[in-house]
């Protein structure tokens, strides 16, 4: 493989010491232990292979350790430049060497270059060893190929934790939960590592309920949290709106951590902000011995979701006089903001401002949102107008949102316009047709409306049904629409068929 020369940024490779070429002098067994870079000044490369080129009696240990320096630097290419230089030199690689090159084309975002590189690594025999294996199941789990990804595992003779944990992350990202959760449990050996990425990849993938009881199985277990374990259960409580549960998970950290850190602070703050509990969340973001940008996020969209705008949009006033640049999600919290609490003019203004100001940070998303803002409050003029002057072609989510405005104001030609773009643009979504559904009989068209639940059936589309929770006493109980898997359900239907009862006679 061939690469072009790729230059070091300067200010990075400060950090690499001048001692390099004395180092390689040592023994080859204790030089990975001693390159390690200080904070003295170093010499300054100017390109990687001169690394390479003035580091004397260059071997296999010291080659590797220099391409693992680069990539602890972020310089991935510069990583796999030194390894075509060290074939050419007729340095032959190592286990380690490959593990590293292979993370390197895995950050990349490279799948061919890693292919490459496990190629190479099954030529010399190496792949079935436990840190290459690990390097390439790591690669195409997060590549998305959970195939590949259980098919390198297999491979490999002596699997670790490292192993296991990353063909858990493809599973999960594959959304193959029971084979994931089925791996975890074969796993010899368990740490906080394996656990957080349970907890993280079942919140993640939308599966709230089963974090959180991964959470809590942890802690029975015996395990201690760490600073990356309770910001992954905090934001699954958030989800489903498990206050008191999520406040004993706020004890425990702080019981366990002591101080927290920003990390676990600004889940806290969007937790309680989700939940409705905005006293809570702004205490939290005062407390906090440092705010971030997404510190003031979480608050300015937790007052967009409690219908609070005047209070999003004097926040944000407030984060901009601190110098603080606003990123995407505070631009869409502050269009969110003015869209619950009816600022169409404020809103509109703030968009046009961020068009001159920050044009790298707005994405369709945002635009939809202004869209939906123009719409739902009747400014339907203008969000034609705005659809016919976008920058690109409106996906269903505009076109949604002009259709959820014409619902509200009874606009059937312009709804009738939406809707056949929505049905063009993706006909195999059933929410389009639910939404166009519902349209059509909001303003009375019925005839029209089972038109479209005909169809909807004629394509084989299936609602996806509705779910509800509670929590009681700490406990998150979940129903389905027509569910009777929960083991109460014999006492909640009689309660349910009393209460019919009651409205009846009433």
């Amino acid at each position: 493989m061939q690469m072009k020369p790729v230059f070091c940024r300067l200010s990075q490779l400060q950090t690499l010491p001048r001692k390099i070429p004395s180092v390689a002098f040592k023994s080859n067994h204790s030089l990975a232990h001693e390159y390690v870079p200080g904070p003295e000044p170093s010499h300054v490369y100017r390109n990687a292979h001169q690394v390479f080129d003035t580091t004397p009696d260059l071997d296999v240990v010291s080659a590797t350790t220099i391409i693992g320096q680069f990539a602890r630097l972020h310089q991935y290419r510069e990583a796999v430049q030194l390894f075509s230089r060290m074939l050419f030199l007729n340095i032959t690689p190592n286990e380690f060497t490959f593990g590293t090159v292979i993370h390197s084309s895995t950050s990349l975002g490279d799948l061919n270059l890693g292919r490459q590189f496990q190629a190479c690594a099954m030529k010399m025999g190496l792949n079935y060893m436990v840190f290459v294996g690990s390097a390439v199941l790591d690669l195409y789990a997060k590549m998305g190929s959970s195939q590949e990804a259980q098919r390198a595992f297999e491979d490999i003779q002596h699997p670790n934790i490292v192993s296991y944990t990353a063909l858990i992350h493809g599973y999960l990202k594959k959304g193959r939960f029971e084979e994931a959760f089925d791996l975890f449990k074969q796993m010899p050996e368990r740490n906080i590592v394996s656990w957080n990425a349970m907890i993280g990849g079942f919140s993640q993938m939308g599966q709230n309920e089963e974090a959180v009881n991964l959470f809590v199985e942890m802690i029975r277990e015996g395990l201690v949290p760490d600073q990356y374990t309770f910001p992954r259960a905090i934001i699954a409580a958030a989800n489903i709106a498990a206050l008191e549960m999520g406040r004993s998970f706020h004890a425990c950290a702080v019981k366990t951590l002591g101080e927290l850190s920003v990390f676990v602070g600004n889940s806290l703050i969007s937790f309680y902000a989700k939940c409705g509990s905005m006293e809570d969340s702004l205490r939290l973001f005062y407390e906090l011995p440092e705010s971030t940008i997404v510190s003031w996020n979480a608050v300015i969209c937790g007052f967009a979701q409690n219908g609070r705008g005047e209070d999003a949009v004097d926040l944000y006033e407030r984060m901009r006089n601190t110098g603080l640049r606003p990123d995407s999600v505070t631009l869409l919290g502050l269009l969110w903001a003015c869209n619950h609490a009816g600022l169409v003019d404020k809103g509109y203004s703030y968009l046009n401002r961020a068009r001159l100001e920050y044009p790298s940070l707005l994405k369709p998303k945002h635009y939809a949102c202004t869209v939906d803002l123009l719409s739902r409050h009747g400014c339907f003029k203008e969000a034609q107008e705005f659809l016919r002057d976008l920058p690109f072609n409106p996906g269903v989510g505009f076109w949604k949102a002009l259709l959820g405005g014409c619902r509200i104001h009874s606009n059937t030609e312009l709804g009738a316009l939406a809707g056949r773009n929505i049905l063009d643009l993706d006909p195999k979504d059933a929410s389009s047709y639910i939404m166009l559904s519902n349209a059509h009989s909001a303003a009375g068209r019925w005839q029209d409306a089972s038109v479209i639940r005909q169809e909807m059936q004629e394509r084989g589309l299936k609602r996806i049904p509705a779910s509800s929770w509670i929590e009681i006493k700490s406990k998150i109980h979940v129903f389905v629409n027509c569910d009777r898997s929960h083991h109460q359900k014999d006492g909640i239907y009689s309660v349910l068929n009393f209460i019919y009862w009651e409205i009846d006679t009433d």
